[in-house]
């Protein structure tokens, strides 16, 4: 974890002194000649920085992981990753943080911030691609173009975008032939000692419908605490969590203990499907394989 410091003089309303100041903290971060060099030593790959468990698997899956100096927190698999410098949490970033690794570019989705932060390091002269997270396939193609992009290997990044474009279809066409009717999921996320259940616009939506289920709460976007009301009215066949989640719990016994939980068809089943957090909600290289995995959970849990 790199040092933290105030850094409250970048905000100043002063614009000439902050873009001095941006000019002195680029030019220590970075080094004097570092720029230049990098124009007239083409063998050099780039320094990338991502911000995002996703995007850092796309890096390893194009075989960058070499040019990362720093990853963010959420950025955990595969296992090597979770050893590499870390710039913090993805919504609480640091320009000085960001900027004492010397990166290239910069890579995020627009998740990420605080947006302040990030026009700071632009200004600072690192390039910085931020990648719409809209919960679609499109979106996993986005995060491959723009490391391909950052990391110099667009020719690896369509080649890996062909291979993960056939891998989804190929589970979208599997799913969508089955027969029978589409379960009724509940998404909990309980990371903490409130748990919130998802509505819609949320990575666990899109997830829920791609594996061929219902999204058992609608008619709001985002997530709401979990209630006995919001429970019973949603009835769902299947609850889905994070590993995360149950591990929050102290396992699964004390999850099924939580008294809302029994108002649902689910709780008299058991019916408890969990995938990793990031696996899951990610939207990274691995979703063909989570939204298979899930898909043939559900048909299990209905059967």
């Amino acid at each position: 974890m790199t040092e933290q410091r105030d850094l409250s003089f970048l905000s100043s309303s002063s614009v000439p002194r902050r873009r001095d100041a941006l000019r002195l903290l680029s030019a220590a971060a970075l080094g004097a000649g570092a720029w230049p060099a990098f124009a007239q030593d083409s063998k050099r790959l780039p320094r990338l920085v991502t911000v995002s468990g996703a995007i850092t698997e796309v890096v390893y899956a194009l075989g960058a992981e070499g040019q990362l100096v720093g990853t963010d927190t959420t950025s955990l698999f595969p296992a090597a990753a979770r050893a590499t410098p870390k710039v913090g949490y993805m919504r609480q970033l640091s320009a000085e943080g960001l900027l004492s690794l010397k990166p290239d570019a910069i890579i995020a989705t627009n998740e990420s911030g605080p947006t302040v932060v990030l026009d700071q390091i632009r200004t600072a002269g690192v390039k910085v691609e931020i990648i719409e997270a809209d919960h679609s396939w499109v979106e996993v193609q986005r995060k491959v173009q723009a490391v391909g992009r950052a990391a110099a290997k667009e020719v690896q990044a369509r080649e890996l975008q062909a291979r993960l474009d056939a891998e989804w279809a190929q589970v979208l066409q599997r799913i969508g032939g089955a027969k029978g009717r589409k379960p009724k999921v509940l998404f909990v996320l309980s990371h903490s000692a409130s748990p919130q259940v998802s509505g819609e616009k949320t990575a666990a939506h899109a997830v829920i419908g791609f594996a061929g289920g219902v999204n058992a709460l609608g008619g709001f976007n985002g997530y709401r605490p979990m209630t006995a009301e919001a429970m019973a009215s949603a009835a769902p066949d299947i609850i889905l969590t994070s590993t995360q989640s149950i591990e929050a719990h102290g396992g699964v016994e004390r999850f099924w203990q939580r008294s809302e939980l029994a108002l649902t068809p689910a709780y008299k089943k058991r019916a408890l499907i969990t995938q990793d957090a990031l696996l899951l909600l990610g939207f990274g290289p691995r979703l063909p394989a989570a939204i298979g995995e899930l898909h043939d959970k559900f048909r299990a849990a209905l059967a």
